[in-house]
């Protein structure tokens, strides 16, 4: 990693080789930033990347309605891929931003991955709640995702906001979805969902204001066919 002298109203150029009284700045690189990357993606992973907001669904009370078993693995299969979910969300919005070179624009899409981390957060302290697991399959899906993240970057910024846009609308779908299918008297993991998908309306109404355009019919078809995917395994394993 390399270190660059500078002073105030000077450049590099001006120490003359000389270490300024002002100290030193490090210059961030390529290598700095996958290490960076990798370094949140084992965060992000294991769980301890830290998170903003308090869970909307609050601290447990002992009159919260007892789910029966079949409730309760129902809910946690749904919560589980929510998490995935998120996690795909994170690693997705981070590696479109880590080529995008519009200051601008990778600050809207790496404030929506920090809002996407307290998702996390409070998906897997319900699942915590439920007495069950996140996926098995969660490095793959954060890798995955990431990868698709670093192709959509490519694309320039309207189709690249018009990715996140459309992801987020499809997100919004999929959790209107869950809160129909969760049990009514589970309200902890409906309070949840609800400001999950709220937020995610907020994710989408600001890729939009910013000039997302809408993607080719194909490719929403097929983001919709590999979230169909991703559904029917993260329930189950």
């Amino acid at each position: 990693m390399e270190q660059v002298a500078y002073r105030a109203g000077g450049t590099a150029a001006d120490t003359g080789g000389r270490r300024p009284a002002s100290g030193w700045r490090r210059r961030t690189g390529w290598l700095d930033a996958v290490l960076i990357e990798a370094g949140r993606a084992l965060r992000i992973l294991d769980g301890s990347v830290a998170h903003e907001r308090a869970n909307p669904a609050g601290p447990a009370a002992a009159d919260d309605p007892v789910l029966s078993e079949a409730e309760s693995r129902h809910a946690a299969g749904l919560m589980r891929v929510n998490h995935v979910g998120e996690i795909c969300a994170q690693a997705l919005y981070r590696g479109q931003a880590l080529l995008c070179r519009d200051e601008g624009i990778r600050r809207v899409l790496l404030r929506a991955a920090e809002e996407e981390v307290d998702h996390l957060a409070w998906c897997r302290q319900r699942l915590d709640e439920l007495h069950d697991r996140p996926s098995l399959l969660n490095p793959l899906w954060y890798a995955g995702s990431f990868g698709l993240g670093l192709a959509a970057s490519r694309a320039g910024i309207p189709y690249n906001l018009g990715f996140m846009a459309e992801t987020e609308r499809q997100v919004e779908e999929h959790l209107d979805g869950h809160l129909n299918e969760l049990p009514q008297q589970d309200r902890r993991s409906r309070r949840v969902v609800t400001q999950m998908r709220d937020d995610e309306i907020g994710h989408r109404t600001t890729a939009e204001d910013h000039g997302a355009v809408p993607l080719p019919a194909p490719v929403r078809g097929a983001m919709r066919l590999m979230s169909k995917v991703m559904t029917m395994t993260a329930y189950r394993v």
